[in-house]
């Protein structure tokens, strides 16, 4: 399969349901934001699966790079993705 047909759609991490990834493409968030989410691992390119939510469905966790996160879907919804079956079949294979 070409790595293109393995994207289903371009979304938000707010977008995302448990257990589904997808690879970040953008963080539009202020510069200080996003730049402690990259300190923690939240790179363009990276597979991020959406765990678990707390009572209610805010904040999110989400897996980076086998850590796990919690976010606000405020937050959430700033973070770019491209849903991707290769993130949800990698991380099943754990």
């Amino acid at each position: 399969m070409p790595a293109s047909a393995a994207f289903t759609a371009v979304s938000t991490l707010a977008d995302l349901v448990p257990g589904q990834s997808g690879v970040l493409t953008l963080l539009d968030l202020p510069d200080g934001d996003a730049q402690r989410l990259m300190e923690l691992g939240f790179l363009p390119g990276s597979v991020i699966v959406a765990a678990r939510s707390a009572p209610g469905g805010d904040p999110r966790v989400y897996r980076v790079e086998g850590t796990e996160f919690a976010l606000r879907r405020d937050t959430a919804r700033h973070i770019h993705v491209e849903a991707s079956s290769i993130g949800r079949a990698a991380e099943e294979g754990r």
